[in-house]
């Protein structure tokens, strides 16, 4: 749904703005009342909110329900070698525990042994990636869906007689997924590279992936293109409108147009 061509500022957001009944500026927004009718003023700037005066005081509220577009979120741990494992253990296991993702899954190219299976939590995924073979993905155990709704625990220090942790709440975690989701909206679509190579195209069906004619099969550019590979040829890079296709094949939109009204707001 596009509410605005702006970007609306986090702290509108955060705030416990009322769809189309007005509320104090001041009982809305946190802090001092000149830092309170700042936020409220970028926010009316966006077009998100109307701000308006009665009785003498400021007030505001949302013309337009912010939409819950997101539909899941799932994290991958890229370990290409589980041998070496770092702090891949404990990031998991705080994954598991709080809950902001809906599912989480470690992608690596290591064989996978009952041993590491048993060293990740129940809950985690685990993908065997190689680009070798004519399936890339396969998959070693599927992920178990997360209470990504309710209250989590986040994993705060480990020792060896104890964990600490600290409960974070579902309004909390909504926030936190929110602002997940829209870093990874805003980063673009398909941002990877296609290659300059006169053997690169972007594959068939419509869809714009890196497909290499001389391996005959999706690659991965940063590893694996380049002028050490058998089949390089130099050439530019295939022609893409990556925008018109992300506009085609989601809900994005290059122009917002402005702001938007939902209507039978104006009866309150």
């Amino acid at each position: 749904m596009a509410l605005t061509s702006d970007t609306i500022p986090r702290a509108v957001l955060d705030a416990p703005v009322p769809v189309g009944t007005y509320e104090r500026v001041t009982r809305v927004f946190d802090g001092p009342p000149e830092r309170a009718r700042a936020v409220a003023d970028a926010g009316a700037e966006t077009g998100f909110l109307d701000v308006t005066r009665r009785d003498g005081q400021q007030v505001v509220r949302q013309p337009t329900r912010y939409p819950e577009w997101i539909g899941g979120l799932v994290g991958v741990e890229n370990k290409p070698d589980l041998e070496r494992p770092g702090g891949l253990s404990r990031q998991l296991r705080h994954d598991a525990s709080l809950g902001v993702l809906d599912y989480a899954v470690v992608a690596t190219e290591s064989h996978v042994t009952g041993a590491h299976l048993n060293r990740l939590p129940d809950a985690v995924g685990v993908w065997r990636v190689d680009f070798d073979r004519e399936r890339p993905i396969r998959i070693v155990r599927e992920p178990e869906r997360l209470d990504a709704a309710g209250p989590g625990l986040e994993v705060l220090d480990e020792h060896a007689a104890r964990t600490d942790v600290r409960p974070v709440s579902g309004a909390a975690k909504a926030r936190q997924r929110r602002q997940i989701a829209e870093r990874a909206h805003g980063k673009g679509w398909r941002t990877f590279g296609l290659p300059g190579c006169a053997r690169a195209s972007t594959g068939d069906g419509g869809v714009t992936l890196p497909y290499c004619e001389h391996f005959d099969r999706v690659v991965d550019p940063a590893r694996e293109c380049g002028t050490d590979c058998p089949g390089f040829a130099d050439a530019d890079p295939p022609a893409v409108a990556l925008d018109a296709e992300r506009e085609r094949r989601t809900r994005w939109e290059r122009d917002a147009g402005g702001r938007h009204r939902q209507a039978g707001l104006d009866q309150f």
